[in-house]
């Protein structure tokens, strides 16, 4: 079994939209919460912000830990359909900008960034990562 470890976050602005990544690695095209993958001895809340800033162009601090999610996936419903299964343990943060400008992610997973509010969240093509993110956070 392969494992990844990865770190999230929900951010919302003043008018209490969230921060979203389209993510376009998949079968599908989708938004997901920013964040990713830890790089070997990474620490969750350095690659949080490595992530963000890669994604997105803003800077964070974390501000809660909002909890952990942890999900096998066969082998047959991965993005490459692996032979082996995934077990992903997500790590989901709140965090707040204290920089940066929005632009988009070049030649990464992510193809572009954008703010939502939730109603226009609940239309969106997305990955359950969002509404267990949002959950985690009690805003949905």
């Amino acid at each position: 079994m392969d494992l990844r470890v990865a770190a999230y976050a929900v951010v919302t602005d003043d008018e209490d939209r969230i921060l979203l990544a389209r993510w376009t690695e998949g079968r599908r095209v989708a938004w997901t919460m920013p964040g990713g993958g830890l790089e070997d001895g990474e620490d969750p809340e350095v690659a949080v912000r490595r992530e963000l800033r890669e994604e997105t162009g803003f800077h964070i601090e974390t501000t809660e830990l909002l909890g952990i999610h942890s999900r096998v996936i066969p082998g047959s419903q991965r993005v490459h359909r692996e032979r082996t299964p995934l077990h992903t343990i997500r790590i989901v943060y709140r965090a707040e900008i204290t920089g940066g400008r929005l632009r988009f992610e070049q030649n990464g997973s992510t193809d572009m960034a954008a703010w939502f509010t939730i109603p226009e969240v609940a239309e969106l093509q997305r990955v359950k990562l969002v509404d267990i993110a949002l959950r985690m956070a009690g805003i949905i």
